[in-house]
């Protein structure tokens, strides 16, 4: 039997704002033992019976954030396939192009356990119990789904209506009193949006309830660009064909139409972290109900989840509240009301705030950049280059820099001159120069940057030459 785990990373995670950001999403947020909401996917997957192979369904944005993830696991020593989509279609996009590249991998009785990139499961013995039950249905030809045991009536779920482990039908997300008559009646589960089946299977499902999603990822995957490195390959989905996949969920085009269907009942401490609520769930309670995470002080403070970045928060006579820090943005929200911080992040995007898009810490193919103070005509960014990373050979039109290097060995090209530069030396690059910076050195090479100019934004850069694929 050949299993391959297929973790499924998209979306903004916008209800997690300020810390989830367009750019560095949900599945990137760590959690309280340092590792992300993906890695801890990983982790799971991993220890599933008989993997023979890693596959993650990302956009070409995030392939780098989560390559740096899947490296700092070094436990985790199995083959991975990165499938690039060049934009987002749905899951049911998703799940085909996994299946497509497991038939092609591993033959048509493969066996694809499908996960979302961005849950929490407490229980691992009971998941892997749990996924046991779903790969024997698996190889009987049914589609398995696994079914939340509800622990209160929710609306930001969907339902599954089951009986005993035959599926009856996948309800939309209910109002509050359908909720409450759905756990009273034992016959509903949550949706987790957890499948397993047979490769084979889930593709003359999607022939006979989706054709035109299949067709075209198909095409997609056969026409796509195939790059290797060590343990790893990447499969850029061609754009093309990619864009001609209708845009709708799994649920919607093969679940709720399916006949092979199966549910697997479970209770593993699941949580989709979903909200800020959600999160909170991942802290132990103090005496006074109040989940904290980082440097806070509190007088006459209840029921609240308060999360510090660098600085200290201090609350007095404050209950049932959400605080959440970072370098950039603030959150308070009413913990009854944390469903609505997405409405506050799609008003960020409407009105172009870059808030909804980046952090003050901004992570790149080689490295990162925090801007540390901006101003008119100028702006001071810190710069971290991982060990042989190299940025793009480019230039600016509108602005100069100053380099000067904190720590490290920085090989600069500047113009026609190549430098080599180590603690405390510096170089200034004038505008419209040539330039490019790379890290030759086998520790972190650390850089203070300096910009001057009239226009001193992220788009003022042409690129010449880069070996991440962005010219």
């Amino acid at each position: 039997m050949k299993v391959v785990p297929v973790i499924i990373s998209g979306g903004a995670g916008s209800r997690l704002w300020p810390a989830s950001r367009q750019s560095h999403p949900k599945p990137f947020l760590k959690v309280a033992d340092g590792h992300s909401l993906i890695q801890h996917t990983v982790l799971r997957a991993a220890s599933i019976p008989d993997v023979v192979e890693l596959v993650t369904v990302t956009s070409r944005e995030h392939i780098f954030l989560t390559k740096d993830d899947f490296d700092e696991l070094e436990s985790v020593i199995l083959p991975r396939t990165f499938l690039l989509e060049p934009e987002g279609r749905d899951t049911a996009a998703a799940v085909a192009a996994a299946t497509i590249h497991a038939k092609a991998t591993q033959g048509p009785d493969a066996i694809l356990c499908i996960f979302p990139a961005d849950h929490m499961i407490g229980n691992v013995p009971a998941f892997l119990s749990v996924m046991a039950r779903a790969i024997e249905h698996a190889k009987q030809g049914r589609i398995a789904t696994l079914g939340i045991n509800p622990t209160r009536p929710d609306t930001a779920f969907g339902y599954i209506e089951a009986d005993g482990e035959k599926v009856v039908r996948f309800v939309e997300k209910p109002d509050i009193e359908t909720a409450k008559a759905y756990v009273a009646s034992k016959r509903f589960f949550w949706n987790a949006g957890i499948f397993c089946f047979r490769a084979q299977v889930m593709l003359d499902e999607m022939a006979s309830h989706c054709p035109a999603v299949i067709e075209a990822v198909l095409a997609s995957y056969e026409d796509g660009r195939v790059s290797h490195g060590e343990g790893f390959a990447n499969i850029e989905l061609s754009s093309e064909h990619f864009a001609l996949a209708p845009r709708i969920s799994l649920d919607h085009a093969v679940m709720e139409k399916a006949q092979n269907l199966a549910v697997v009942p479970c209770d593993m401490e699941w949580n989709d972290i979903g909200s800020w609520n959600a999160m909170a769930e991942l802290v132990a309670p103090d005496e006074s109900g109040n989940r904290i995470r980082g440097d806070v002080r509190m007088v006459d403070t209840t029921g609240s989840y308060i999360s510090s970045g660098k600085r200290v928060i201090g609350t007095v006579g404050i209950s049932d509240l959400v605080i959440v820090d970072s370098p950039d943005a603030l959150l308070v929200a009413s913990r009854d009301r944390v469903q609505d911080v997405k409405k506050l992040f799609e008003s960020l995007k409407a009105s172009g705030h870059e808030a909804h898009l980046l952090h003050s810490t901004v992570h790149r193919p080689w490295g990162t950049y925090t801007v540390l103070e901006e101003g008119e005509r100028f702006k001071i960014k810190r710069i971290e280059v991982k060990p042989g990373g190299r940025l793009s050979l480019q230039m600016h039109y509108h602005r100069s820099e100053h380099w000067v290097v904190v720590s490290g060995t920085a090989k600069i090209v500047n113009g026609d001159q190549e430098l080599l530069l180590t603690t405390n030396q510096s170089t200034y690059i004038p505008c419209g120069h040539k330039h490019r910076l790379e890290n030759p050195g086998n520790i972190g090479l650390v850089m203070i940057e300096v910009q001057s100019g009239e226009y001193l934004g992220e788009d003022d850069i042409v690129r010449f030459d880069d070996v991440y694929g962005r010219t």
